[in-house]
């Protein structure tokens, strides 16, 4: 049992408010997942071309930013608590390969031109409070509170999971052909840093972007190819999208207003947001894929 949570803004004066609603989110899922938590939210750059989200593990702020001065002339950073955000122009080709060859402590946990992800092992107030998530702005966020059943309580094995450019995932369930399909995955290229069966379902949605195919007919295909009990919402650049299997034994809700969508495990994590009494409230129907953006 984990809890998920997302929040589409309709409305751009919402926007300076988007981590004050989702940390909310997040809060109230608590009950659903204590041993660790996570979020991502998109916020367009404005100055540099990309952002790098790692986490620092076990090496200092200061030798990471001393270390990292030897390969990048031109970036900024910001240190939120063990994890910084790099803002550069590097393209992901160059920026990923000096990351990955010359940073063994490290763990990347997300990059693109929107996407922010910051998640650590505890309790989602404890998270939420060491991010300032509160505090940060965007479009959009995904967030996830996980009860841990598949794989150890770390931060590598917690999500969201993003295993593409400006993409993530976060799910409740639990997948039953995970290893077949990293296999797969693997073979065409995928690098996995975690057993998380979450990790390859955002490998397979991944692969199939990179193919061409749109996120909704990707989820679709999922429908057949990942064996399992999931709801999974999942994030790009301009948009998210949520879609449950099709025996929906994992719980999901919809509010919909003409200034937000939000989506949760449960109503009681959606309770503070504005006019939410006044919002369509749904479940949404198994097999079903919705999205809001692109």
């Amino acid at each position: 049992m984990c809890g998920i949570v997302g929040i589409y803004l309709k409305n751009k004066k919402f926007e300076k408010s988007l981590g004050k609603l989702l940390s909310g989110m997040l809060k109230n899922m608590s009950s659903r997942g204590p041993d660790s938590a996570g979020f991502a939210i998109y916020n367009e750059e404005k100055k540099y071309k990309y952002k790098y989200s790692i986490c620092l593990n076990h090496i200092s702020f200061s030798d990471f930013k001393r270390n990292l001065n030897k390969e990048l002339k031109k970036y900024k950073i910001n240190q939120v608590s063990d994890h910084v955000v790099i803002k550069t122009n590097e393209k992901p080709e160059k920026m990923l390969q000096i990351l990955n060859k010359k940073f063994k402590e490290i763990s990347i946990v997300g990059y693109g031109k929107s996407i922010e992800i910051f998640k650590q092992i505890g309790s989602p107030e404890r998270v939420v409070q060491k991010f300032n998530l509160e505090k940060l702005e965007g479009s959009h966020g995904i967030g996830h509170t996980r009860m841990a059943t598949e794989s150890a309580i770390t931060t590598d094995g917690s999500h969201p999971y993003s295993t593409g450019e400006d993409e993530c995932l976060v799910h409740n369930g639990s997948l039953s052909n995970h290893n077949n399909l990293r296999r797969e995955l693997k073979k065409k290229g995928s690098v996995f840093t975690s057993e998380n069966d979450t990790e390859v379902a955002a490998g397979y949605i991944s692969d199939n972007l990179k193919n061409k195919k749109t996120l909704k007919e990707t989820l679709l295909s999922g429908l057949k190819d990942l064996d399992g009990f999931y709801t999974f919402i999942t994030g790009t650049r301009k948009g998210f999208a949520i879609v449950r299997d099709e025996i929906a034994c994992k719980p999901a809700v919809i509010a919909e207003t003409k200034d937000y969508v939000a989506i949760a495990s449960e109503f009681q994590a959606m309770a503070h947001l504005p006019k939410v009494n006044s919002a369509k409230i749904f479940e949404p129907e198994p097999g079903v894929v919705y999205t809001w953006g692109k």
